[in-house]
């Protein structure tokens, strides 16, 4: 096994034939944003809106490790801010499904356009 860290990614481009650009995955992260940001606009159901709001914390994450690869390959600036936005997502998770939960126990709906605990 080789030290050069060059060298596992000119294995993979051997293997492969080729190299994914950029702008692919620029363009797979744009598609995966602008669905989540379709379900967030057009979903009553609150399950519906934090899988939409993972589904855009997931297509960030494909930005920041395509561009750590792009501009720097050999730092992992990129999957480190990765797995801080892994975290923060795992925690809006716990705590956006806990609220539901108790939503669902004093309502017995999941319906968004039913829950009006803030209007007066």
């Amino acid at each position: 096994m080789s030290a050069d860290p060059l060298a596992a990614t000119e294995a993979v481009t051997i293997v492969l034939g080729t190299s994914i650009p950029l702008q692919a995955y620029l363009a797979v992260a744009a598609l995966l944003f602008c669905t989540g940001v379709w379900g967030l606009i057009n979903s009553r159901n609150a399950v519906r809106v934090l899988m939409s709001i993972e589904l855009m914390l997931n297509a960030v994450n494909i930005n920041l490790m395509a561009f750590s690869d792009y501009l720097d390959g050999q730092l992992i600036r990129g999957q480190v801010f990765a797995i801080f936005v892994i975290t923060v997502a795992a925690a809006e998770a716990a705590v956006g499904l806990a609220i539901l939960l108790s939503l669902y126990r004093n309502r017995e709906t999941v319906d968004m356009e039913r829950f009006n605990l803030l209007r007066w």
